[in-house]
């Protein structure tokens, strides 16, 4: 499944929650959950077709509402959830979300893999704002609305509507990539340009995948990063855009099920 349209979606969460046998939650039970971790621009349904794919071959799920407020804090804040979770998790970071678990290990024992989909790996000191500039490629820029400024002085961060569906889901079916605009969450300044600190995919492993027709984050700086990380695996899905989490899900899944399989026999 390439194309998968958010009008489906609720069927089929409806279906595998229907399907799923009495046995199915058992051996469930047996196996890592997995937290999804959205990025900038995006929110928790983005992974609703990932969900799904899990769901059915009984994965424990959780998509997280990151805050998208700081590194730091959003870093706690899935910290926190994962240290609340029981057995095994698999860490999955779309984007800007690839800083935040890289940073949300702590003194977290239980996490044992790390999935990158199209997204940031920094080393500590860097910033995803630097790391997005590093290599060519990205047009990003030119298409965010004017900031809102908050009260405390930080500035939130959105794409212009009628710029979204081609800068950020040009693969995503149009009238979805309209919904996704529509409902997309800002990211804050402060996030963006926070240092990260001493990375987890020192000591766990980890796995990446991105599209190669990103324009968020060029293809070339995700191939990086994802080398950097020493990743088990690579994988480059081609002409996909920067939600590849939303327009080829089965690939995703197909890669969190396979670091799920390897770190927890």
């Amino acid at each position: 499944m390439t194309k998968f349209k958010f009008r489906h979606i609720a069927a089929a969460v409806a279906t595998t929650a229907l399907t799923l046998s009495s046995a199915a939650f058992a051996f469930a039970a047996d196996k890592p959950t997995v937290v999804l971790v959205h990025g900038a621009f995006a929110e928790s349904s983005s992974w609703n077709g990932v969900a799904a794919n899990l769901l059915q071959q009984g994965y424990p799920v959780v998509a997280v509402a990151n805050p998208l407020r700081s590194l730091s804090g959003d870093a706690d804040y899935v910290a926190d959830l994962v240290k609340q979770t029981r057995g095994p998790v698999v860490l999955v970071g779309h984007s800007y979300g690839g800083a935040v678990i890289s940073n949300a290990v702590k003194d977290n024992t239980n996490i044992t893999a790390l999935v990158y989909v199209a997204a940031f790996a920094p080393e500590q000191g860097e910033t995803v704002l630097e790391l997005s500039g590093r290599y060519p490629g990205s047009t990003l820029g030119p298409t965010l609305a004017a900031p809102v400024v908050l009260k405390d002085g930080n500035k939130d961060l959105y794409i212009q509507q009628d710029k979204f569906g081609k800068q950020f889901a040009a693969d995503v079916p149009a009238a979805d990539a309209v919904l996704m605009a529509a409902t997309q969450r800002p990211i804050t300044e402060l996030a963006l340009t926070e240092p990260a600190g001493q990375p987890a995919w020192h000591t766990i492993p980890s796995w990446a995948i991105y599209g190669t027709a990103d324009k968020n984050i060029p293809a070339v700086a995700m191939k990086f990063m994802a080398q950097r990380a020493k990743a088990k695996k690579i994988v480059e899905v081609p002409d996909a855009s920067h939600v590849v989490m939303t327009s080829h899900p089965d690939k995703v899944a197909a890669l969190i099920i396979e670091a799920a399989t390897a770190t927890t026999k």
